[in-house]
Formats: C-alpha cells, sequence, structure tokens
C-alpha cells in the first residue's frame, strides 16, 4: 500500500499524447498530484510538443526536467509511479514503472507500432498499459484500451484518435493508486508477440516493385505529418507524397517493366503505375517543400 506522501506521479512523456494526456490529468487530479515531468526534444517529427509540455508545467508550477538535465536526486527521492508515454529511453529505477505503449500488446512490441500497424491494414488499435521489464515490451499487462480503424486514415488522424485512450488508462490506474487499490497485471502470451522495427530514412521510401496502391496510400498517409513523408526518387531527385488516391486499375502490357512510370494525367494530376493498380498524385513536392508539377514521361523510383 502506497502512504499518501507518495501517491504523486513522475512523468516522462514525449509528443503530442504526453501533451494531451498531462494537460487532462492536471484538469482532472491537479498539478498538485504531479511530483515532476521529464520531457525531450523529438527530431523525427515536425512539430514534438516539447515547448507546450514546458510550458504547460511552467504554468501549473510543476517540477521539469529536459532529458539532458541532471535530475538524480528527485528521480531517487521519489518512491510513488512512474508513467511513461512516448519514452524511448531506459529509465533506471523502473520499480513502479507504468509504460503506455501504442499497441495491443503483444502484438506491435518495439518501435513506431501504430506507423506500422496502420501500413499493415489492421482493422483495430490500441493503447497497453503494462509494466516496464528488461526486454522492451514484454511486462506484465495492466490494462488495454482499443478503437477501430477505418481506412482511409492519416497518421494524424490516428493520433488524434488514440490520443484520448492514453488519457483513459492514466486516469483508470490513478484512480486506483488514490484508493490504495491493487494494480493488477497479466502476463503477455508470447507466442503470439509480433515485433514492431524501427524506422530509419531509408524506411521512408515506397516499395514500388512489392506494394500494390492500396498498400502505397496506406504507407503515404501513415509516415505524413508530423512524420517525414513518403519518399521516392525522381531523375535522382528525391521526392515527397503527401497525399494519393486510389484509381481504377487498367490492363497493362508487360506491366512489371513499367511499375513506377505515369500512365496518364488525370484533371492534372500524374497517375502511376503500381505492382496491382493505379494511384493519382494529388500533392508531390521537392525537399523544399515546394509543389511539383512533372513530365509525362516520368518514372519513380
Amino acid at each position: 500500500m502506497i502512504s499518501k506522501l507518495n501517491k504523486k506521479i513522475a512523468f516522462y512523456i514525449m509528443n503530442k499524447k504526453g501533451f494531451y494526456t498531462l494537460e487532462k490529468f492536471i484538469n482532472k487530479f491537479s498539478s498538485n498530484n504531479i511530483e515532476y515531468v521529464v520531457s525531450s526534444i523529438d527530431k523525427d517529427v515536425k512539430k514534438d510538443y516539447f515547448e507546450n509540455i514546458q510550458q504547460l508545467c511552467k504554468k501549473n508550477k510543476i517540477k521539469f526536467f529536459d532529458k539532458n538535465d541532471s535530475f538524480t536526486k528527485v528521480e531517487k527521492k521519489h518512491i510513488g509511479y512512474k508513467f511513461a508515454i512516448g519514452w524511448r529511453w531506459i529509465i533506471k529505477n523502473n520499480s513502479n514503472l507504468i509504460v503506455f505503449h501504442d499497441s495491443l500488446l503483444p502484438k506491435y512490441r518495439g518501435f513506431a507500432p501504430l506507423v506500422n500497424s496502420l501500413v499493415s491494414n489492421e482493422n483495430s488499435g490500441g493503447v497497453t498499459a503494462l509494466f516496464a521489464s528488461s526486454e522492451y515490451d514484454k511486462g506484465d499487462v495492466v490494462m488495454q484500451k482499443s478503437m477501430k480503424i477505418n481506412y482511409p486514415i492519416k497518421i494524424n488522424q490516428a493520433i488524434n484518435q488514440i490520443k484520448p485512450l492514453y488519457y483513459e488508462l492514466v486516469k483508470d490506474i490513478y484512480k486506483l493508486i488514490l484508493n490504495d487499490n491493487k494494480i493488477p497485471r497479466y502476463k503477455q502470451n508470447n507466442n503470439k508477440a509480433i515485433y514492431s522495427i524501427w524506422l530509419d530514412e531509408k524506411d521512408y521510401f515506397i516499395d514500388w516493385q512489392n506494394w500494390g496502391a492500396k498498400k502505397i496510400k496506406r504507407f503515404i498517409d501513415a509516415v505524413g505529418y508530423p512524420y517525414d513523408n513518403a519518399k521516392a526518387y525522381l531523375d535522382n531527385k528525391v521526392i515527397q507524397f503527401l497525399d494519393v488516391e486510389i484509381l481504377d486499375d487498367v490492363k497493362i502490357e508487360d506491366r512489371k517493366r513499367h511499375i513506377g512510370k505515369v500512365i496518364f494525367i488525370k484533371d492534372g494530376y500524374p497517375v502511376v503505375v503500381c505492382k496491382k493498380g493505379l494511384i493519382g498524385l494529388l500533392d508531390i513536392r521537392d525537399m523544399d517543400d515546394r509543389d511539383l508539377m512533372i513530365n509525362f514521361r516520368s518514372r519513380f523510383e
């Protein structure tokens, strides 16, 4: 049983979901129930909410630390629960550490689970709260919240849809802590585990030879804002894909040789041959974010 002195939560949070959850927690339970907040700049997204989190803490007189600050003494002093949302680094003292993860574990353990689940055409997703363990995302599950996924859906829409689940889990777990109730935990079925691998710059490129139009559309939607956008090469230059549409297919002679080529210009938009199906390029840009008008005789690679 945790004493009243130790019912404050330490938050390790990043990005939109972390900011949303922290703000809702403050509104529901007040800043007095927060021991401290740690956050970090995220260079992998276009808006990382680091300053929003920092300003929210300042406004509510909450102790705030950048990940690179020295806060070991404060961390050691805290013997209550810690909540980690969007956190990518090891927290040395993982006792009473509950991690919130972007999937219904044991599916999509690891990195970028929401992105990878959208690319894979999953019809449901959700958030898992689990106790931290020595191996990532293998700890005992506390609770889960799920949602249906309807396509087409862009990643920012999916984030907006999933972020309330984070707060609902935090709220439900914190109520247990406040009432001195035991936090549930149950083992994961490791036989059903699927791992979601980290992404680097190369993973943002469209795989024209192996993906049909539907998967390319899902991929472009899944890695768009706030991420770095899907990409391909055109005349040895990198092109960004922000929005496409799936079009009715046509029969193409020796199709495999012509994947990635523009076949039509429809309503001013290029139409590209895929392994299966066609896509219309509604919004493509160069790396300086300028709109592109391309020639009919163009091939993406």
